[in-house]
């Protein structure tokens, strides 16, 4: 009986699989509205899962203030306005201050950063994919192959962090929020996202446009290093709230969240390292302080 249990199990897991794994790359391959669209679907249940999930450790983060905020910040991205984004960010701040001025509830402080941390982790960060796969210029074409090799990274990160962990692992790299993880799992994930990256830089450089190998390193290794990030980010979260998976949307998954935490800080990192404007880089590197700060105290 639990054989035919777990075997059902992994077959609603692989149909989940493929079905969003088929539904993720033809969004990616069309670009433009599908991806849009694509991309407000998971930022609303994800936002959702959070939600719950703060409502768990006795925090009430406002769903429509972070809402609100990502629909703003989602306009503004796919009409790539990216100079609003500091303007955008600032009234949406504003905006949970507000909220908690007038419609809040207890504790008002943490309510208050958990709403700017849900629209920033939720929103801003997941947006970025629109924005890596609509860069456009001369030298690198468009953003549809880094898009790619970003993806591939991220799996191959996952595939190498799991089969090195199982074989060589023995120091913890984050006991408290992962006990699993292991620095050797870690390293065997950089090292196949490195490779990964490689393997798909030379393939467009074959039939599309030239990417230096150096210039895929980067982005193998900026990749797998908030791939990770993002892991235990979302580890740290659900741990702290005494909750095993974010949803259950997913069947075989879990929830949104659960999906998209390795991809949630990597497509920012690798839009700054494609994107040359030393503004957004600085916006960017504003937010994931700020979201750090937000969590670190929970790991301490």
């Amino acid at each position: 009986m639990s054989e035919t249990k777990g075997l059902n199990k992994n077959a609603t897991r692989m149909l989940t699989g493929f079905i969003m794994g088929t539904i993720t790359m033809g969004c990616i391959m069309l670009g433009g509205v599908a991806l849009f669209l694509l991309l407000a679907i998971v930022i609303f249940f994800a936002s959702k899962e959070y939600v719950k999930i703060l409502e768990h450790k006795g925090f009430y983060p406002s769903l429509k203030i972070m809402l609100m905020s990502e629909a703003l910040l989602a306009v503004i991205t796919f009409f790539d306005r990216t100079e609003y984004v500091a303007l955008a960010l600032t009234l949406c701040t504003f905006a949970a201050f507000m909220w908690v001025l007038f419609r809040g509830r207890q504790p008002y402080i943490a309510n208050v950063s958990t709403t700017i941390l849900g629209f920033v982790y939720c929103g801003y960060f997941p947006l970025h994919l629109q924005l890596l796969r609509d860069i456009s210029s001369a030298k690198y074409n468009d953003g549809l192959g880094f898009v790619v090799m970003m993806f591939t990274a991220i799996l191959l990160t996952d595939i190498g962090c799991y089969y090195a962990g199982t074989r060589f692992g023995k120091h913890k790299l984050a006991p408290v929020v992962s006990p699993n993880k292991t620095i050797e799992g870690s390293i065997g994930g950089a090292v196949c996202a490195v490779i990964g990256a490689v393997l798909v830089g030379a393939f467009i450089s074959v039939c599309f446009v030239e990417v230096q190998w150096y210039v895929s390193v980067m982005v193998g290794l900026i990749c797998t290093v908030f791939a990770q990030i993002g892991d235990l980010c979302e580890s740290l979260i659900k741990r702290d709230a005494g909750v095993k998976d974010s949803g259950n949307s997913l069947p075989g998954h879990g929830g949104f969240l659960d999906r998209t935490d390795s991809f949630v800080s990597s497509a920012a990192s690798d839009v700054y390292k494609r994107q040359e404007q030393t503004a957004l880089c600085s916006q960017f590197l504003l937010c994931f302080i700020s979201a750090s700060i937000l969590c670190f105290p929970t790991i301490l």
